[in-house]
């Protein structure tokens, strides 16, 4: 999802921060979840940022409102947190003629119900069905993309969706890890079956938004550069950082 902010954004200054040494937060509490998220956020803000994306499906279906509505103008009333999930319900419905959707996430985000919420706000003519997917991030940040037992996992996901309605004829990958399994999903998913992706739905959002709120777009520096940093491994990060977001990386480490 960054590589397509950064894409459709390219002159802004970015901070990237990846809770690694408590992620994947899928099947965590909704306390954990957050607690967590906040606490990463915080680092963000107190960083000088004015503007932060929650770009985890996650976070963002269990702690984003709190953070938005409770937290912001307790602490922070000039700063501004966004998520994913909206800017995916404004279209969504963009997106299928038959009026049943899929969404794939991880239990955290299914369980949350957010995206039925939300899609219903847009779409209330949509049949919205979910499936969680607790064993894909795992697989993803194992770098177990391709194979016998990725093969199985994939498969056995989506026919558990698309088992709930044989009119589903979209479905969102509602997780930012679950892109890097599309030409694994592809092959298994029907062919009359659009896959849709987030990054390019919300990096179009963000633009709008900045569109639309030059107070806010007036305060984020523009010279390019990215400075990336997280709570695990430097050098795990670092690594990862091509399989994520398409580049070599620099990443610094941080407590929280």
């Amino acid at each position: 999802m960054f590589r397509s902010i950064r894409d459709e954004l390219p002159d802004y200054d970015y901070l990237y921060f990846g809770d690694n040494a408590r992620a994947p937060y899928g099947s965590r509490s909704f306390e954990s979840i957050h607690e967590y998220t906040w606490q990463s956020i915080q680092w963000m803000l107190d960083q000088g940022c004015p503007l932060v994306i929650v770009a985890c499906n996650t976070s963002s279906a269990r702690a984003l409102r709190t953070i938005q509505q409770i937290h912001l103008p307790q602490s922070y009333p000039d700063r501004r947190v966004l998520g994913v999930i909206r800017p995916t319900a404004e279209v969504i419905g963009d997106y299928t003629h038959t009026n049943h959707v899929g969404v794939l996430g991880t239990q955290g985000t299914v369980q949350s119900s957010s995206y039925l919420l939300e899609i219903a706000k847009f779409f209330p003519e949509l049949k919205v069905f979910q499936q969680a997917c607790p064993l894909w991030v795992p697989m993803i940040e194992a770098n177990e993309l391709e194979g016998p037992g990725a093969d199985f996992i994939v498969e056995k996901y989506l026919k558990e969706l698309l088992d709930q309605s044989a009119d589903i004829d979209c479905v969102l990958l509602a997780c930012t890890h679950y892109p890097l399994l599309a030409p694994l999903i592809l092959e298994h998913l029907p062919v009359n079956i659009r896959l849709i992706s987030q990054g390019q739905i919300v990096a179009k959002s963000l633009h709008s938004y900045l569109e639309r709120h030059p107070e806010m777009e007036s305060r984020i520096s523009r010279n390019g550069a990215l400075d990336c940093f997280t709570t695990d491994s430097a050098a795990d990060f670092e690594a990862k950082g091509t399989l994520f977001l398409g580049a070599q990386i620099q990443a610094k480490q941080v407590h929280l």
